[in-house]
């Protein structure tokens, strides 16, 4: 297990290497130029100014010079540079934005798995039943709804009917449990109800295939009952590919914060992208996607980490 751990460690280098250059490349390619967003505020600028100002920005060395200037910065002080615009540090902009996306993702994901999991062993255990076709329903549903459209249905309709509407105040975590749950169970219900779809059909689907194995037949002639034969035999062979969708849905779930945070205005790091996106701030959009790269890396990492403990085979690969 040991030597299955640092091979998966250091296959994790030149991934994040790679992650980092696109991303600094790649945000600068973004359309539209902060030296003009910052110009356009002085109709009097010329082009002395807008030269000296790429000099204080730094902007007027090569790129090369500029990413390795930022990413020895990162590595040896975690120093993520200023914002551009509010002169902040963002690494403290992204440390005080990171839990909120943190705990709404988490709680989305454990809504997801708390929906997916049962329902798609009942739905397999059960097949051909009503059980099994309302599962099958709800997963296509959620499917062909998008996320977004159920927020901003359960946004303003309310508003429209009964006067209500999220809390815009944002109340931490630790300043009062209650009413931050109370800010998130919504969005986190609609982002885990949505992502809990494509679970449900690969559990459904990976446990009829274990169902059919002939150990599990052998198991099912011992007597042994329902409970044993599917919680001992064959749920944890089930999990395989669950978790390896579980992993990808990674992905999704940041990208959900993203659209959440904005419907409902939680002040985590997908509101802080899409401001910096349209102020053309990149040092905080390169610090949130690096951060979102290096959280993306790692959950895959702890995948590949579960694939060794319930499979051991695969730790000799």
């Amino acid at each position: 297990m040991q030597a299955f751990v640092i091979r998966r460690i250091a296959a994790l280098v030149p991934t994040l290497f790679f992650a980092s250059v696109i991303v600094f490349m790649v945000v600068r390619l973004i359309p539209g130029d902060v030296i003009d967003l910052m110009l356009s505020q002085d109709d009097g600028a010329d082009k002395l100014d807008r030269a000296a100002l790429e000099r204080a920005l730094g902007f007027d060395r090569p790129m090369a010079e500029q990413y390795l200037h930022w990413i020895g910065g990162v590595l040896l002080q975690g120093d993520f540079g200023l914002s551009l615009w509010r002169h902040t540090p963002v690494a403290e902009m992204l440390l005080a934005r990171l839990p909120v996306t943190l705990e709404l993702s988490l709680l989305a994901l454990t809504v997801a798995l708390a929906i997916a999991i049962p329902v798609g062993i009942l739905s397999a255990v059960r097949q051909d039943s009503v059980a099994d076709y309302v599962a099958r329903s709800f997963s296509i549903l959620m499917l062909a709804v998008p996320g977004f459209w159920i927020a901003t249905v359960v946004v303003v309709f309310p508003a429209i009917w009964w006067g209500w509407s999220p809390e815009v105040k944002f109340t931490p975590f630790f300043e009062s449990p209650l009413a931050n749950l109370q800010q998130l169970i919504v969005p986190a219900l609609i982002m885990g109800t949505s992502l809990s779809a494509v679970t449900i059909r690969m559990m459904r689907t990976t446990m009829l295939e274990v169902l059919r194995q002939e150990y599990v037949r052998t198991a099912w002639a011992k007597g042994l009952s329902e409970r044993v034969v599917v919680t001992r035999h064959v749920l944890k062979n089930a999990l395989i590919p669950v978790v390896t969708v579980i992993g990808l849905q990674a992905t999704l779930l940041i990208g959900g914060s993203v659209i959440m945070e904005q419907i409902f205005v939680i002040p985590g790091m997908g509101l802080l992208l899409i401001e910096a996106v349209f102020d053309r701030d990149y040092p905080i959009v390169t610090g949130v996607f690096l951060v979102t790269g290096v959280a993306i890396v790692l959950i895959n990492f702890l995948v590949d980490l579960s694939y060794g403990l319930l499979d051991p085979k695969v730790r000799l690969e």
